[in-house]
């Protein structure tokens, strides 16, 4: 039976007889995937300073990721590749919107981090940046006040080692 559902991380429905294993929108586990009706989703937080700064810089590593993905999809030299990183793109971009939400900003610009054209150089600059962002948002998160924050940014590394995993696979 078809149901509606919706991620409690970044908030999107989902139509579908049973929970995807990640969102397909943030690459949440499905852990976070539940009934719309029983989905706990909420943005509307009160940030205090660190949280607040935290999630600005969170958001310029999404915008940064999102582009650099986008780039690597349309120029790098492995067709495989190109949909790896159209995919990573998409999500890192839903990453961004999660942080645009949370710190209620009607819209956010599109980074312009450019790419190489060989896939391995490209798979090279994935794994620094996941790694970057994950060690970044585990500190994020064991700062963090607001328990949906620190809840987000714990995610965001299970999402973010999730597409390391992607690049060091690739890479060996």
């Amino acid at each position: 039976m078809v149901r509606l559902l919706r991620c409690e991380i970044c908030g999107d429905p989902y139509v579908g007889d049973e929970a995807p294993a990640n969102c397909p929108f943030c690459g949440a586990k499905r852990d976070y995937i539940k009934d719309v009706k029983e989905a706990n989703v909420n943005f509307d937080v009160e940030l205090n300073e660190k949280d607040k700064a935290n999630a600005e810089h969170a958001l310029q590593v999404e915008i940064s990721n999102a582009a650099f993905y986008l780039c690597a999809a349309q120029k790098t030299d492995d067709e495989e590749g190109r949909l790896l990183f159209k995919a990573l793109g998409k999500v890192e971009a839903e990453h961004a919107s999660v942080w645009r939400k949370m710190l209620k900003l009607d819209s956010i610009s599109k980074g312009d981090d450019t790419c190489h054209l060989s896939n391995k150089e490209n798979l090279e600059d994935s794994h620094a940046r996941e790694t970057m962002a994950i060690e970044f948002y585990g500190r994020a998160a064991s700062e963090a006040e607001n328990d949906r924050v620190r809840k987000i940014f714990e995610v965001f590394v299970e999402v973010e080692t999730d597409h390391l995993q992607l690049s060091k696979e690739r890479l060996e």
